[in-house]
């Protein structure tokens, strides 16, 4: 008899558990209650960074004169942009369900709750209906965090799903959180012509990052207006009228026409019914070893429900990882385990913001020997090419052996360029590997091999 799987969360993780699962040879169901391709992945993290690349495009249509051309209308149109997203978002879930389909995965439109160690209830159009599980995989994904001192009402006080796009264009956003999700809200409302201001809790952008990095960005946000409140908590948000006031807890107020909050996220946990099969709980994550599982051996955990790191491209892998595991498909010899200090992420503000494996920072708070070299992109002529020569190269190297440990990388298509630092990282190459290789000229990746002489 096939191994039975249920799948509970039709996101990344789950997707791509369900697709390796059935092509391994298991019985697969799959249990959505929102959008098949994951209500995080389609509704915040693609939809954004669609709306980046409008804000993208109007930016360099405003400088294309430099480029000898004349200017052009960059006006926006809501309405279109809204329109843009959503087809967007029904071609990748159409995608997700085709390919679901065509490994034979069942799909279940509903929500679902576990009934014990091995059994799934699912209530959907199709009524209750109670799944018998060898293998269970929890792929639930998080939601925004909203806290007690901000009423959202979804319209001026939103959150990050309620701008996509926005009702209406803020004449000026005040964005709360300096994080990832916070400086990309903050250079998307720029680029699309709002005056914003960003609530900074610490004493730089982006905390955990190189300050080098932070800093970069930091300089670019206050050449295009923004207003940075640093070192300022926000404690509360009122409407009066058509305008929204955050209240800080060093005195400082920010008036503005909205109010966006990316302070984080909280998992979709509570009503799955952990507590009947004894899965253990963390602040609402589910810890989970190398190999994914629960404290319940055949109960595993992936994405943003397993606390790790909260990165589409990480919940891909684990899926993977799970049921490669569960079916007993794994090659001993070739195996590795998810190291996820050594995970490629990417900001896509503008300059964009790269990173991989061991900071600088963090490698001289270790008091560990690093050979950091940097390049900026000033000196590539493709950078010239495209007027645009923001940002630098920088990677951290071993001293005594030249293997990769890490890279930084500021500046345009950084998220792309960062491929080529995350395969060093990875696969324990050196400098010399990345120098020696015979680049493409010109491009902006010849920083690379420059960074690495």
């Amino acid at each position: 008899m096939a191994t039975r799987i249920v799948i509970i969360g039709g996101g990344p993780a789950g997707n791509s558990c369900a697709t390796t699962a059935a092509r391994l040879g298991a019985d697969v169901v799959l249990i959505e209650r929102d959008v098949i391709g994951g209500a995080a992945h389609l509704r915040d993290c693609i939809p954004s960074k669609a709306m980046i690349a409008s804000g993208n495009a109007r930016s360099f249509l405003r400088r294309s004169v430099r480029m000898g051309l004349r200017e052009v209308s960059s006006e926006l149109d809501l309405a279109k942009l809204g329109e843009r997203l959503r087809a967007i978002e029904r071609r990748l879930e159409t995608q997700t369900r085709t390919l679901l389909a065509s490994q034979r995965v069942e799909l279940v439109h509903g929500t679902a709750t576990i009934i014990d160690e091995h059994t799934v209830r699912s209530e959907s159009g199709a009524g209750t209906i109670d799944h018998e599980a060898d293998i269970i995989v929890l792929a639930t994904g998080s939601r925004p965090r909203i806290p007690e001192w901000a009423a959202i009402d979804h319209d001026r006080v939103m959150t990050t799903r309620d701008a996509y796009p926005p009702a209406s264009l803020p004449s000026h956003a005040i964005v709360i959180g300096s994080g990832v999700t916070g400086v990309e809200f903050v250079h998307l409302f720029e680029s699309m012509g709002s005056d914003v201001t960003l609530v900074v809790s610490r004493q730089q952008v982006l905390p955990g990052k190189d300050p080098e990095v932070a800093a970069a960005l930091e300089e670019d946000f206050l050449r295009r207006g923004v207003r940075l409140f640093k070192g300022a908590r926000a404690t509360g948000v009122e409407r009066d009228g058509d305008e929204v006031i955050v209240h800080c807890d060093d005195g400082r107020v920010a008036r503005g026409s909205h109010v966006l909050l990316a302070i984080g996220s909280i998992p979709n946990s509570e009503d799955l019914g952990l507590e009947n099969a004894g899965v253990e709980t963390d602040r609402g994550y589910v810890p989970v070893d190398r190999d994914l599982q629960s404290n319940v051996p055949h109960i595993y955990a992936a994405g943003d429900l397993s606390g790790r790191l909260p990165l589409s491209s990480v919940a891909t892998m684990q899926g993977r990882k799970i049921a490669e595991h569960a079916m007993g498909a794994l090659n001993p010899e070739r195996h590795r385990y998810i190291d996820y200090d050594k995970a490629a992420s990417a900001i896509f503000t503008e300059p964009e913001i790269a990173d991989v494996g061991l900071a600088e920072a963090d490698a001289f708070s270790e008091g560990r020997k690093v050979r950091v070299t940097k390049v900026p992109f000033a000196s590539a002529a493709k950078a010239l090419i495209n007027d645009d020569s923001r940002g630098f190269v920088k990677i951290v190297s071993d001293p005594a052996t030249g293997v990769v440990l890490g890279g930084s990388i500021v500046g345009r298509h950084a998220a792309e360029l960062i491929s080529v630092l995350a395969l060093a990282v990875t696969n324990g190459l050196t400098v010399s590997d990345i120098h020696e290789s015979l680049l493409v000229h010109p491009t902006l990746a010849e920083a690379l091999s420059e960074a690495a002489e």
